[in-house]
């Protein structure tokens, strides 16, 4: 009977992990096996591997994740959020572009309270690439809605290829981009993905071996 409960608990608990996976639309083949963490600065690497314990989302903690493009910022959130799951939390994986459609729809629907609501049940929230397209003034008034009522309540996980100096572009004004910041990094851990781009070096070698 013993053997049988622990079954069908281990079972429940497979089951269970395998929805939130599907719910999180995170990238399925962007895993913690798949990542080379050698290639991480060690300062980097240890905030890491403290971050997989996942006590920071109790915190309400942010994870605010730099580096130019090809650095592997995409792969290594996904793959934290990957690890996040296993543990039993919540997350959505969006990318920057495609969240702020679906918030200007629900704005545009009167819906827009609603959408919130919905992505303030996940724990972590990951926003992909923000700052990579440049978007419209009324994109950035939502995703600082977004920002602002995620502040203390959830952890907000995001990755840019744009130092904070640069974040005027994304918010358009002074005061709007200096709220914005404020807010992330108030309770927020930062990584600077300093290194080479994986892409890049991957054509290197493809072309040494031609």
């Amino acid at each position: 009977m013993l053997e049988l409960v622990t079954r069908e608990c281990e079972l429940r608990r497979a089951n269970r992990i395998d929805r939130m996976l599907q719910q999180s639309q995170l990238p399925l083949d962007k895993t913690l096996e798949t990542f080379d963490m050698k290639r991480l600065p060690a300062k980097a690497s240890r905030q890491v591997r403290t971050l997989l314990e996942g006590s920071f989302l109790d915190r309400r903690e942010n994870l605010l994740v730099f580096g130019k493009n090809g650095a592997g910022k995409t792969h290594l959130l996904s793959a934290v959020g990957h690890e996040l799951i296993r543990l039993g939390r919540k997350v959505c994986f969006r990318k920057c572009s495609l969240l702020l459609q679906d918030l200007l729809i629900a704005k545009r629907d009167l819906k827009l309270s609603q959408v919130l609501k919905k992505l303030g049940g996940f724990e972590a929230l990951i926003i992909d690439d923000i700052g990579y397209v440049q978007q419209s003034r009324e994109e950035m008034e939502v995703l600082f809605t977004l920002l602002a009522e995620r502040y203390e309540r959830g952890s907000v996980l995001l990755t840019s290829n744009l130092p904070f100096s640069k974040w005027e572009r994304i918010f358009k004004d002074p005061m709007t981009t200096a709220a914005a910041i404020d807010r992330l990094v108030h309770h927020s851990v930062i990584l600077e993905l300093n290194i080479p781009s994986v892409r890049l070096e991957e054509a290197k070698a493809r072309q040494a071996k031609q």
